[in-house]
């Protein structure tokens, strides 16, 4: 794999620092998981709970071998400086200045580790003025206006019903280490990465602030609901069923006009660029809806789009992926048997690479379950040593 080789010492918890990596191990990364004793990373807590089991928390950290200490015990320091010693990368989500009271902040570790690689997640970075905030997912979606744009134009802003700024920031975390592997490989030298929810949710606004600016201010980014304020056909129309995306650019506009039934509008000067069909969105979106319902099914609909060429798709649930061919034969849903919660399907690796094909899921770790494991294979403690670690109550461990 990949990382084959490439240790990581990971003391996120919850989904933003997890991710980073949930990713890595897919790879081949080893991740040493840091739980805080006496709980562990606080996912486990989170619903839905079976027999003591969290799913949130199974998904997550899938193939990541768990080491829980009491951080506030005397002997942690000297554990967690030898492990930085022997690992690649360091990944947290503390809030800033954590990690630094505690000596383990980038300029403290890599005096043990030069070669060191480490990411922060926050939600508003390690420096600037909102550095001592909290967040969650919902407040980065709000405050990087997000949540502003999203939801019908004449109701309050809605959140996207995912944790979208905790993945998002995740996978970027995941892609910088991934260079900063690069350039160490070129220099040999570590780098430290200060990674935020706000800065990588801002990211996404492709068009919301430069057309403000270039038309001076005419157009003023809002929610606009179900259909895009500049561009038409672009939106979710109502199917024969359920309801089907559409986004047609301008070298489609020929295959949506020969889907309809209606060549004549394709050279109709009033729907002949995107913007003046934008402008007259209310007369095509009922052109479109009353012919999609002249069609017994959405994929009857669907299948003529495709003909066509006219960007298309079904507006499908999460469950939906189960019974959808497409998912499981690209991996993109994946089967996972935990031994407490039993078979489950969960959403798979990503990414596609030619010189990987395994992207088989490890078990995630109970708390604590490979204390021994780590201290003993990576640090090389004997079995008296890690025994009187845990009769001196610096290690824990847990059932679920």
């Amino acid at each position: 794999m990949i990382l084959d080789g490439i240790r990581v010492l990971d003391f996120t918890q919850y989904l933003a620092g997890p991710t980073i990596t949930r990713l890595m191990v897919d790879m081949g990364a080893d991740i040493i998981k840091v739980e805080r004793a006496p709980g562990g990373d606080p996912a486990r807590l989170l619903p839905a709970i079976k027999n003591g089991r969290s799913g949130y928390f199974v998904q997550q950290n899938l193939g990541k071998r768990s080491l829980c200490l009491d951080l506030d015990h005397g002997e942690s320091d000297m554990v967690v400086r030898e492990l930085v010693a022997a690992c690649d990368v360091v990944v947290e989500n503390f809030g800033p200045g954590v990690m630094e009271k505690r000596g383990w902040d980038y300029e403290s570790l890599k005096g043990i580790n030069p070669r060191l690689v480490m990411a922060s997640v926050s939600a508003f970075g390690q420096t600037g003025p909102l550095a001592h905030k909290t967040a969650f997912d919902w407040i980065a979606q709000a405050f990087a206006g997000i949540m502003h744009m999203t939801g019908p134009a004449d109701a309050p802003p809605h959140p996207v019903g995912v944790g979208m700024a905790d993945i998002s920031t995740g996978v970027h975390a995941f892609s910088a280490i991934g260079y900063a592997l690069f350039h160490r490989e070129r220099t040999g030298e570590g780098q430290y990465m200060d990674i935020s929810m706000i800065d990588s949710l801002f990211h996404l606004h492709e068009l919301n602030l430069q057309v403000n600016q270039i038309t001076e201010g005419k157009f003023v980014p809002k929610r606009f609901g179900v259909h895009h304020e500049l561009v038409c056909p672009c939106g979710v129309f109502r199917g024969p069923q359920g309801y089907i995306a559409i986004l047609c650019a301008q070298s489609q506009w020929g295959g949506m006009c020969a889907s309809l039934g209606r060549p004549d509008l394709e050279h109709d000067a009033r729907y002949s660029d995107i913007s003046l069909r934008a402008e007259r969105q209310d007369e095509l979106i009922p052109i479109i809806e009353q012919w999609m319902q002249t069609f017994d099914s959405d994929q009857a609909v669907l299948d003529v789009l495709e003909h066509n060429r006219v960007p298309s798709g079904p507006v499908l649930s999460p469950l939906d992926a189960l019974e959808h061919e497409y998912f499981e034969s690209r991996g993109t849903l994946r089967d996972v048997h935990d031994p407490i919660l039993g078979d489950l399907k969960l959403p798979g690796f990503p990414l596609r690479f030619s010189s990987q094909t395994d992207y088989s899921a490890g078990i995630a770790p109970l708390l604590g379950e490979h204390n021994e494991a780590i201290l003993g294979g990576v640090l090389g403690y004997d079995g008296a040593r890690v025994q009187a670690l845990i009769d001196g109550g610096l290690l824990a461990s847990g059932n679920s």
